[in-house]
């Protein structure tokens, strides 16, 4: 099954733009060329879009991508380091939850400064954000 670009693309969902930097990155090995230099794309392409288009929707980054491919490509080895990877990733997005936790607060408690429509000249939460003191970091309380 050979395809081009245009049909990897409408196959996997994927932006042919998007296709050629995965090439350029390494992350999809790169297709042959028919006899008018057009890519030339099969199977195992299309599987392993699909897997680096899965990757990226759990919120990896390139690099725990391409770590996750180079397991990939050697099946034989411990998957320890994917185990590692996934780990790492949780952490990260624990991290991340939190910190959007803390702006959910901080946001909230700026909205209820404002409890009704005035002018904005008036507005309690845009004095309070052109106030001139340092913003206090995500994770710390305006209390």
């Amino acid at each position: 099954m050979n395809m081009r670009i245009g049909e990897l693309a409408k196959l996997t969902g994927c932006q042919p733009e998007t296709i050629r930097f995965y090439e350029q990155k390494g992350l999809l090995p790169p297709p042959l060329r028919s006899q008018a230099n057009y890519r030339m794309y099969d199977a195992a392409h299309v599987e392993r879009l699909h897997f680096i288009r899965r990757c990226r929707s759990l919120g990896m980054s390139l690099d725990e991508v391409q770590t996750l491919l180079g397991f990939q490509n050697q099946p034989d080895q411990p998957c320890g380091g994917v185990n590692d990877l996934v780990d790492r990733h949780i952490i990260s997005i624990d991290r991340h939850i939190a910190e959007l936790q803390a702006l959910h607060a901080q946001l909230s408690e700026l909205r209820q400064t404002c409890d009704s429509a005035r002018p904005a000249g008036q507005c309690k939460i845009l004095k309070q954000l052109s106030d001139t003191t340092p913003p206090l970091p995500a994770n710390e309380s305006i209390i």
